[in-house]
């Protein structure tokens, strides 16, 4: 039997100049720059998928914008990862048996997607790994930031990557090895959307104080290969309306690309407020809509993902430094909700942080705060993007899909030809976990099970997503009291953490199935695809979501 950790080992350490975690579109786009501006600094980024790109999920529609700064030659590289640009950009409003085509002279030129790349975001970035190795930085995929690592003042130095060959109970196996430490001048978050990392830093430095609540939406996407006569190379289509019920936000994408391919997704904003709501099952009947089912028809799907968007805009970006370091990308909330586009800001915001940081190292500075940085990315190109649609989300939210949606047109039309906005900055209100109402207080709703293509159930769709953890480890979906979902969100809200899972991770099961008794909370944290919807939408904030073993979720192939 394993004895338990009782002494843990010292941790072996390596110095950097900088230390990076996340080697998505912001950590990979810093240590390019970074070794660009100043090559003698040595530079690490860590990375918890697989490898780089195998967490990364986008629709995705790419501004060129953050690649063209950073690799100004990249379109004309054999390696290039971007070949189809759009040609065809349609907007649909959707009812239940059909929809309106908006017309494109109605929509805002922000709105605009000619010019924007269709592709795979995951190519993306193992695009820009290559070219990061190839400058000299060490880039170590399947090692999860577990733990900041803090100097005496309270400074960051950097990141410890978390032990290995712990079993389910917390005890030492015969392949234990303890993580790593990795110690750097600056340290820089690129987690995405909820890292567990970049929350802790939150809280730790209050870093949101002088912000409005943070918010967030999930988003669904498949590959799929369609027959060549249905296949549009460059079209782009993006809907808004059934299956979603007015008061609910979201949206769907379309997206035509090379080999046969497309991507299909769909987005719940997570302040939704009925908990018997399944947005995996929202997107399952949005794809059966008989505008959408036709182009799938004869198709194979390819792969399956789900990931958190942070979706607050301009007035939720919280501070961006403290001592030691800075947020980046998703993390720090630079995605642009109307656009459905969040990567050329990362990518940008590596470049800015990267620039800031060089500087300061030259400057003999290390462990302070990169204010320049903060100060800087609102009259930046990122800040340029986000201001104009700060209100569209809180707009749609206040007034449902048909007004408040109008109401945002009309908003980021008078911000592009003016500047001004009759509606201010409009606050996001209540945390999407504040959101959700009792049972007493909805209509349920009643899903209809779906059996054929182009719908699929959980368990199938986890399969295509090559969702893999090692069994017997350390549940990576903590909760903080254990109690709480049967003695607290069962009973108020029918333990919603069993339908806004998009992975089959929760269930209720009970003792007596007929008669609902003895029930009890399942964890299948085996299923996680690492979406963080459960750490966004608990109604009692009790489930943090922690990074396994490293290596372990997901591996998308081109996603």
């Amino acid at each position: 039997m394993s004895e338990e950790i009782t002494e843990l080992p010292e941790r072996e350490g390596m110095d950097y100049d900088v230390v990076i975690v996340g080697a998505g579109p912001a950590g990979l786009a810093a240590a390019i720059r970074l070794k660009q501006v100043a090559p003698d600094l040595s530079v690490v980024v860590i990375e918890k998928g697989s490898e780089p790109g195998a967490h990364i999920l986008s629709g995705a529609v790419i501004d060129p914008i953050g690649l063209d700064r950073l690799i100004p030659d990249w379109r004309t590289r054999d390696e290039a990862p971007l070949k189809t640009q759009v040609h065809d950009d349609q907007f649909y409003l959707l009812n239940e048996t059909g929809g309106v085509r908006l017309p494109n002279a109605l929509m805002p030129k922000l709105m605009n997607n000619h010019g924007n790349f269709i592709g795979s975001l995951a190519n993306v970035v193992r695009f820009l790994a290559a070219e990061a190795e190839g400058l000299g930085v060490e880039i170590y995929p399947g090692f999860a930031g577990a733990e900041i690592l803090y100097g005496d003042k309270g400074e960051v130095r950097g990141v410890a990557t978390g032990d290995m060959g712990v079993d389910r109970e917390g005890h030492p196996k015969d392949s234990f090895t303890r993580g790593m430490e990795l110690r750097g001048k600056y340290t820089l978050f690129a987690e995405g959307a909820r890292g567990s990392l970049s929350k802790q830093l939150i809280a730790k430095y209050d870093l949101a104080k002088n912000s409005d609540v943070q918010k967030f939406g999930i988003g669904f996407k498949e590959l799929w290969r369609i027959p060549k006569e249905k296949h549009k190379p460059g079209l782009v289509q993006h809907s808004f309306g059934w299956p979603l019920q007015t008061d609910t936000g979201g949206g769907s994408f379309l997206y035509h690309f090379e080999d046969g391919l497309v991507s299909i997704g769909f987005v719940v904003h997570l302040n939704y407020s009925n908990p018997t709501l399944s947005p995996f099952d929202e997107f399952q009947r949005f794809k059966c809509h008989p505008m959408i089912a036709p182009t799938l028809e004869g198709g194979e799907r390819l792969a399956y993902g789900a990931r958190a968007l942070t979706e607050g805009g301009w007035q939720s970006v919280p501070k961006l430094v403290f001592p030691g370091g800075a947020l980046l990308g998703c993390g720090a909330g630079f995605m642009n909700v109307p656009r459905i586009k969040g990567s050329h800001n990362a990518v940008l915001s590596g470049i800015l942080a990267a620039e800031q940081v060089a500087a300061a190292i030259a400057d003999g500075r290390e462990y302070d705060e990169l204010t320049a940085y903060d100060s800087a990315w609102r009259a930046s190109d990122i800040g340029r993007d986000l201001k104009p649609v700060r209100n569209v989300k809180p707009l749609w939210s206040k007034y449902g899909t048909y007004l408040g949606a109008a109401l945002g047109g009309l908003d980021m039309w008078t911000n592009s030809l003016f500047g001004f906005s009759f509606f201010g900055t409009q606050s996001h209100g209540k945390p999407d976990h504040a959101c959700l109402k009792p049972l007493s207080e909805v209509t349920p709703i009643v899903y209809q099970k779906l059996t054929q293509k182009p719908a699929f159930d959980k368990l199938s769709s986890v399969f295509v997503s090559n969702t893999n953890h090692e069994e017997d480890q350390p549940v990576h979906l903590r909760l903080t009291d254990p109690s709480v979902p049967i003695s607290q969100n069962l009973p108020i809200y029918g333990e919603p953490a069993r339908l806004y899972c998009p992975a089959g991770v929760y269930e209720v099961v009970y003792g007596d199935e007929e008669a609902k008794k003895d029930p009890r909370f399942v964890i299948n944290a085996q299923n996680c695809v690492h979406c963080k919807t459960c750490d966004i939408k608990d109604p009692a904030q009790n489930i943090t979501w922690v990074p396994p073993e490293g290596g372990g979720g997901p591996n998308y192939p081109n996603m």
